[in-house]
């Protein structure tokens, strides 16, 4: 953040750990209210609220925005942006998208007459994601567009993000080739960037798409390789490596060998809340395949 003399709280987060990021954020309230920055208190608890979103706490969430809404001025433009995102952020995550929207189109309108790249991306993204299915790729198509025009490095950096959700949408209306096309320019851009995690991710998209394709052999040699080298790095695969391999090997017609990956991949993944609460029948399906 360009805030002087305040932490930086953008670099706290870890999405896969929001209760930790909502207690790391909240260890810099004090110093936020006894300073005379209101923008700044007030875009941190903009995060808060997105922390708590993540944590499914959308009634927390909406009360820290509340909160946020009742001090904003016109000129805090970010604090502003930020709180748009955050309140169409909890809507759609509480399963209301189509009440998101228009938080959403506020949110990049605002974010794009004062300069702020990176949160006009943002918005686009999300529109992205909450608009009608066949208005979806046109909203990440310009997202892209202006992520790769940008100068900002923090906003240039939206590209790999972009270019994966792109290569869903592809992949979603069975345009497999077209999918891969774009999940291996993401790859690309997440080597080009030195961010090895996120280069694990995009391979394991490159190596879901090559199963769609038929080419099993490839997709399964791509996620062994993988599964050693989320191991190599010490963090935590989550789970879905695993279920890449358990099946690829039952398409393989090897059910044997897939049961142990199935086993592995459920023990993982059922401790996702949002996987429990968005496909229970894809966590069932691995664990009747693990027996």
């Amino acid at each position: 953040m360009a805030t002087t003399n305040l932490p930086d709280f953008d670099a706290l987060w870890d999405y896969d750990h929001p209760t930790q990021t909502e207690a790391a954020f909240r260890r810099l309230l004090p110093q936020a209210e006894a300073s005379d920055d209101v923008s700044y208190h007030l875009q941190l608890l903009t995060q808060i609220a997105r922390a708590q979103g993540l944590q499914r706490d959308f009634t927390a969430a909406h009360t820290t925005l509340d909160e946020v809404a009742a001090h904003l001025m016109d000129d805090f433009p970010l604090a502003r942006v930020r709180y748009l995102l955050e309140r169409g952020r909890v809507f759609n995550s509480s399963g209301q998208p189509s009440e998101s929207s228009a938080w959403f189109t506020q949110a990049y309108e605002l974010a794009q007459a004062h300069g702020a790249t990176f949160h006009a991306i943002d918005a686009l993204h999300m529109l992205g994601i909450v608009a009608p299915q066949g208005e979806r790729l046109t909203w990440n198509l310009r997202a892209l567009e202006l992520a790769e025009a940008a100068t900002e490095p923090r906003a240039h950096r939206w590209c790999g993000a972009l270019l994966n959700n792109i290569g869903w949408m592809y992949h979603d209306a069975d345009q497999f080739d077209e999918a891969l096309v774009m999940f291996e320019c993401a790859l690309a851009f997440r080597q080009a960037q030195d961010q090895p995690r996120e280069t694990r991710l995009a391979q394991w998209c490159v190596g879901r798409t090559l199963r769609s394709l038929a080419r099993v052999d490839e997709a399964l040699a791509l996620q062994f390789a993988l599964y050693d080298e989320w191991k190599a790095s010490g963090e935590q695969q989550g789970g879905y490596v695993s279920e890449e391999i358990a099946e690829c090997l039952l398409a393989l017609d090897r059910p044997a060998e897939s049961r142990p990956h199935f086993a592995e991949a459920y023990a993982l993944l059922a401790q996702d809340p949002w996987l429990v609460a968005q496909e229970p029948e894809r966590l069932q399906r691995l664990r009747d395949l693990s027996h």
